[in-house]
């Protein structure tokens, strides 16, 4: 029987060249699997047929979109997930959902090897390899750009030579990678780090410079999870794809950074998350007002800590797991409404509510009717800055001799 290898499919030219190219390098046949987790653009009937047209013995495709906002966007605002302070992780969280249907369509279709379209120098070939050893260990992996010197000219040409239906010209000189919590650009201009980012490789998000009308806007949660916007119930999903519509017409979630990637280097990216940023900081938001605060406190480390784990691929493994509980603990109460507006880059909290608020105005407020007994704070300040005053005393002693 035939070797059958398994590629993940994104319809571009680099994947569709690989299924050629890995049948000539292999005799392996190949099918091919694309994932649809909200990126837009073509339909996946589209993708499926090139496949087959381009020598795919079979083209699997699978609407994964509410399954990725539900399972692994959720989860990645719950937990205010953003890698060194700034990326909301937009291409690493799409890549265990894509592993997933990898193996399932290996298991279905009978194959033996997983191949992806990474290079050897990116976070991509971990999250995939790492991901298929965890949920396929008995399965192979192979990288055509990395293992089987498959690059981009030699794409080209091959595409040309084979008369493949597919695009081949170098008219975008960027790498591109997104879905519905985000795109991602990279390569090309960007990688001289002083070169600012040029207009035309946004999609996602409007120039902030010259933006419409303020737009505000009611985020209602429940246990941590969008449910409503502006008092029409949503799904995950509908909730991340209108924010990305309203969001990004303000132009927010533009970031532009330099990143430690897995492998040692540092790395320029440019992201649009429009959807996500405002989500995050909506939650955020709610979060400080129904949260206690050691458990905020802690939380905050411990989505730090989520956010480097599965920015390395560890998405499955036993800590990340072990986080998801911490966190999915502290969302009990993480319900109610935040009101931003939407205006020139930014999206600023305005208005919060929430039946299982922290906040007590009768403690808070300094008017009439304020209930908390100030008398009791010089006591609390002199017992909490004992130790530091022993310590301080002990310093002027030593020094002294």
């Amino acid at each position: 029987m035939t070797e059958r290898i398994v590629l993940a499919y994104s319809g571009g030219l680099d994947t569709s060249v690989a299924i050629g190219w890995i049948g000539e390098a292999t005799g392996a046949e190949v099918i091919a699997v694309a994932v649809d987790v909200g990126q837009g653009g073509e339909s996946l009937e589209t993708i499926r047929q090139r496949a087959l047209g381009c020598g795919a013995v079979e083209a699997y495709v699978a609407d994964a979109s509410d399954e990725f906002a539900n399972e692994y966007c959720v989860p990645t605002l719950k937990a205010n997930a953003l890698y060194q302070g700034h990326y909301p992780l937009v291409s690493a969280i799409s890549r265990p959902v894509i592993v997933k249907h990898l193996v399932k369509a290996a298991r279905e279709f009978g194959a033996t090897t997983v191949a992806h379209g990474c290079t050897g120098k990116g976070n991509d070939q971990v999250r995939f390899e790492v991901g298929i050893q965890t949920l396929g260990p008995d399965l192979k992996c192979i990288a055509p750009v990395r293992d089987l010197a498959l690059t981009r000219d030699k794409a080209i040409a091959f595409a040309e030579e084979k008369g493949l239906p597919i695009e081949t010209t170098k008219k975008n000189p960027y790498s591109i990678d997104q879905n519905v919590w985000g795109r991602a650009v990279e390569t090309g201009y960007l990688e001289d780090i002083w070169n600012a980012p040029t207009k035309d490789i946004y999609d996602y998000t409007a120039t902030p410079e010259f933006p419409p009308a303020p737009d505000e806007v009611t985020i209602s949660f429940e246990a941590g999870v969008p449910v409503a916007i502006d008092g029409v119930k949503v799904t995950a999903l509908q909730a991340i794809k209108e924010l990305n519509r309203r969001a990004g017409a303000q132009g927010v979630g533009r970031i532009d950074v330099v990143e430690d990637r897995l492998v040692g280097i540092k790395s320029r990216e440019i992201y649009e998350a429009p959807g996500a940023m405002a989500l995050i900081t909506a939650h955020k938001h709610l979060e400080d007002i129904t949260v206690e605060r050691e458990q905020a406190r802690f939380k905050a480390t411990v989505g730090q800590r989520w956010a480097e784990l599965v920015y390395d691929g560890q998405w499955f493994s036993p800590l990340k797991r072990s986080l998801d509980a911490f966190i999915e603990d502290t969302q009990k109460y993480v319900s109610g409404d935040i009101r931003m507006t939407l205006h020139g880059g930014q999206a600023i909290v305005n208005g919060r509510r929430s039946d299982t608020s922290l906040y007590d105005f009768s403690l808070a407020t300094y008017d009439t009717g304020d209930t908390f007994d100030q008398s009791q704070a010089k006591g609390f300040i002199e017992l909490w800055g004992m130790s530091a005053k022993v310590a301080s005393g002990r310093d002027i002693r030593v020094a002294g001799k």
